[in-house]
């Protein structure tokens, strides 16, 4: 019955795909990813983000918490402080799988309004410039679990809202589902998979006309779009990793993989189809307690503006941690990557694991 219903919501969804807009990047402030652990590390914790941040990036990671509940906030800020993200979680243990529920935020506030600023009649009056704010919500929940009980096989499946708010001018309603997995070999491998808006995310966007739309002398002028369905194509994260020990206290644990986007982007391999880029990072481990990482990503083909030429930019990531009983603070800092960009952005994230400190 359960795939009858998947089944029918994606045939539904793929019919709207052929009449509606599609778009590359909708709802990327979902792709940022959370946790200053997983972004020092380029994202490469497909397979061993074991935590509540994992939703972010594999839900398939919930099932390794083992007890109880934990609880994790996240702040960053983009761009000199222009744009703010936040993330707040928390994941519980139930008898049969882990249940989990996140909610993200990327807003830039105070932005001016100059729509209304040139009157009917042609005059620009300064006191009508106003201010708005542009703001993304999301709340995901989450349920991880192991088919039949398999100890090699975990599995997890996002259900995602979706509110987008720009202003007075246009506000938008969404959902999507995403599913991932993680299998763990003998050899002590491990090979995870995530499919973002496995059956396309949906976007019902509602358009202010008067708001966004000015007249001046009987012609109009910024003409508002008709309101519209938007829909985000899939997204294919998959990687592998394994845990190195050094010795009893120190391990390294590196993660390879590549991030597929089903339409033609800037990527290395790019075609109509799919586009593909590769991405690695590691973490360095003593006790448990300290944490060294660094990680790449984003690898893209552009031209420089300047002689014209195509060359390769990534995104390169760093990173520290550190862990006392039950609680863990963690930093992060990346760029984008793009161009030579200096838009450096700093991460911090906090978790609490309410089962390490009982289990302590």
């Amino acid at each position: 019955m359960m795939k009858k219903y998947f089944l029918l919501a994606f045939s539904l969804l793929f019919g709207l795909s052929q009449s509606q807009i599609i778009r590359k990047y909708s709802n990327e402030f979902l792709n940022i990813g959370a946790g200053a652990r997983g972004l020092a590390m380029g994202g490469a914790v497909i397979t061993n983000q074991d935590d509540v941040y994992s939703p972010m990036w594999n839900p398939a990671g919930l099932m390794s918490i083992e007890r109880d509940w934990q609880g994790a906030a996240m702040h960053a800020e983009y761009f000199e402080s222009i744009a703010k993200y936040d993330y707040l979680a928390y994941a519980k243990v139930l008898e049969e799988g882990v249940f989990g529920v996140s909610v993200v935020r990327l807003g830039v506030d105070n932005i001016l309004n100059t729509t209304q600023m040139i009157d009917s009649e042609g005059n620009i009056d300064y006191d009508k410039i106003t201010k708005f704010s542009q703001s993304d919500y999301a709340a995901i929940l989450s349920y991880a679990f192991r088919p039949g009980g398999n100890p090699k096989l975990d599995v997890g499946v996002n259900a995602k809202i979706v509110y987008r708010n720009v202003g007075k001018f246009a506000n938008g309603y969404g959902f999507g589902f995403d599913v991932g997995a993680i299998y763990k070999a003998d050899n002590g491998w491990k090979f995870g998979g995530m499919v973002r808006d496995i059956t396309t995310t949906v976007n019902f966007w509602t358009i202010n006309q008067k708001e966004l739309s000015t007249v001046v002398n009987g012609e109009e002028f910024n003409p508002a779009p008709k309101d519209k369905l938007e829909l985000t194509m899939p997204k294919l994260n998959v990687g592998a990793s394994k845990l190195f020990e050094i010795n009893s206290s120190v391990y390294v644990l590196p993660e390879a993989g590549i991030n597929v986007d089903f339409a033609k982007t800037a990527s290395l391999i790019s075609t109509d189809f799919a586009s593909i880029s590769p991405y690695a990072g590691a973490e360095l481990g003593y006790q448990k307690m300290i944490f060294v990482r660094l990680g790449i990503n984003r690898f893209q083909s552009i031209t420089d503006i300047e002689d014209l030429k195509r060359k390769v930019s990534f995104q390169p990531s760093a990173g520290l941690g550190i862990r006392y009983r039950g609680l863990t603070l963690d930093y992060a800092i990346t760029n984008s990557g793009i161009g030579g960009s200096n838009f450096y952005s700093n991460f911090f994230s906090l978790k609490l694991d309410m089962g390490a400190f009982r289990n302590d």
